[in-house]
């Protein structure tokens, strides 16, 4: 798995790794001149091994405040932002085996916020997964469970009794886990909502119609709910300033310093193999989906709460690929702020990310088989694609960026919390190898945990991190001809759909629900 080193000769750069390939469907790089981080497979299993936490066999009581919880970013953003990763990349060719080419890859996804991954390929190619008007989505079985929303609905699925039942949906990942499931479920609702917004009595609108609808909404809810969420407002304005006082954004014209591409945007590996990664630091151990689910049946492990993953796939986690318990129904309230002033202890609260610092929830080290084959931490197949990318160290990326790199014995590896930060290793107690060279995906979480102060802290990603998500985000709606930024850089929400003239992915589910 390890790079070795070319030997002196030759021409000057010919072993950088500078490929970036300029067209539709692939991946490249921003940064083609930067050398490849070099490590070998022991420093990046014992540096997994640090990152991933120990076992809680008792999840803090929802009585109390978990240390570990971030503040300012709810518990459902974990989950928005693994569905946006799934609208934007999809790469089933790219192996942990072999040192990988990112202008050998195909991005079956393609790298435009177009929700092609709730689409699929439209109602001509693939009518199964509409009603026969063309127009709306089918939807699964009834869920139950939730005060907030009766009529919460499974995936569409198919199977035989007593088998796996397979969602029947645009991208198969997005049932990996009951809460990504239930988050492209209330996507499909929210289009058929859409459909009957724009039906005036008689008429009908047309697929395309509702489609950009749909489109629009969700990218701006990226725009100005997402990434301002995970990046903070600051590092969006900095990129796109035209928002910050409402200008046009043809006075203000948009800062993209690094992505850049001649024709068509591309997804690039720092992106999509190291900064948007920071969000399995924010996945918690534990999670309640609603309120009736109180742990007086069996198979409730801590008071109805359920497991994010078990290894071995059994109804005490929120494993997916599956059809999900009829009772496990999920109360949005729980996971997003909706407007509810909700308690901050007790079972009715509103369920915070846990922070993005350089430590994973004990249960991402061992994936089940249904989700990964081979290397089953998550922690070492993040590092070990790195590598096997050849991306640049994190204090490579930052130099190249003008930024002050964060110094060896400031780069700590666990949790960003009181009890734990006086006591974390540094990165080169793990290995001296990583003196000056840290693997970028742990450099992104590492530079956003500099941030933590105390236990309430809110923290967001640093100044790497968050200008590569921000500038590929926005970077990849400026590129897409169809995109609301690139049509109508000034249009707003439906008026019908905001809340105090503000639309985001809160509005959008509750929209949703009255489908």
């Amino acid at each position: 798995m390890s790079i070795q080193r070319r030997p002196h000769g030759g021409v000057r750069g010919s072993g950088l790794p500078r490929g970036s390939v300029f067209f539709q469907g692939t991946f490249g790089r921003i940064f083609r001149a930067l050398p490849a981080a070099e490590f070998s497979d022991r420093h990046l299993s014992e540096l997994a091994r640090a990152m991933t936490a120990e076992r809680e066999d008792e999840p803090t009581p929802e009585t109390q405040i978990d240390p570990e919880e971030n503040q300012g970013i709810d518990a459902g953003y974990t989950y928005l932002g693994q569905f946006i990763d799934h609208d934007l990349t999809f790469d089933p060719m790219s192996s942990l085996l072999k040192l990988n080419d990112p202008d050998a890859l195909t991005d079956f996804r393609t790298p435009r916020f177009d929700l092609d991954s709730l689409y699929g390929r439209g109602p001509d190619d693939q009518p199964y997964l509409y009603e026969d008007d063309g127009l709306r989505f089918k939807l699964g079985n009834p869920l139950a469970g939730s005060d907030f929303d009766p009529n919460v609905r499974d995936l569409p699925r198919h199977g035989l009794d007593g088998q796996r039942k397979r969602a029947l949906i645009g991208d198969p990942r997005n049932d990996e886990n009951v809460i990504v499931a239930q988050l492209h479920a209330t996507m499909l609702r929210f289009h058929n909502r859409v459909v009957q917004h724009l039906t005036r009595g008689t008429r009908k609108p047309n697929f395309t119609e509702v489609q950009r609808v749909v489109r629009w909404h969700y990218q701006w809810v990226v725009l100005h709910d997402f990434l301002p969420t995970i990046a903070g407002k600051e590092a969006v304005h900095r990129v796109l300033p035209h928002l910050e006082k409402g200008r046009s954004i043809y006075v203000r014209k948009p800062d993209l310093r690094f992505f850049k591409w001649r024709h068509e945007p591309f997804m690039p590996v720092e992106f999509s193999v190291a900064a948007f990664r920071f969000g399995h630091s924010m996945v918690r151990p534990i999670y309640r989906l609603n309120t009736n689910l109180l742990g007086k049946g069996k198979g409730d492990p801590v008071n109805g709460r359920k497991f994010i993953l078990t290894p071995n796939d059994n109804a005490q986690g929120l494993n997916g690929f599956r059809e999900i318990p009829r009772a496990w129904a999920i109360d949005w309230s729980l996971f997003f702020d909706m407007g509810n002033d909700p308690p901050k202890i007790g079972v009715n609260r509103l369920q915070k990310s846990y922070k993005i610092d350089a430590s994973l929830v004990n249960s991402l080290g061992t994936l089940p088989r249904s989700v990964a084959r081979g290397v089953l931490s998550l922690a070492e197949r993040n590092l070990k694609r790195g590598v096997s990318m050849a991306l640049p160290s994190g204090q490579a990326v930052a130099r190249a960026m003008d930024i002050e790199p964060i110094q060896d014995d400031e780069l700590r590896v666990g949790k960003a919390t009181r009890e734990n930060s006086s006591k974390n290793k540094s990165l080169t107690e793990i290995s001296p190898a990583f003196a000056d060279n840290a693997p970028l995906w742990y450099y992104v979480l590492a530079e956003a945990q500099q941030q933590f102060r105390r236990d309430d802290t809110p923290i967001r990603l640093g100044p790497v991190g968050g200008r590569i998500v921000t500038e590929v985000f926005v970077g990849l709606l400026l590129g897409d001809s169809h995109s609301f930024l690139s049509q109508a850089p000034s249009w707003k929400p439906d008026p019908a759909f905001t809340t105090k003239g503000k639309f985001g992915v809160a509005d959008l589910i509750s929209q949703a629900i009255r489908a």
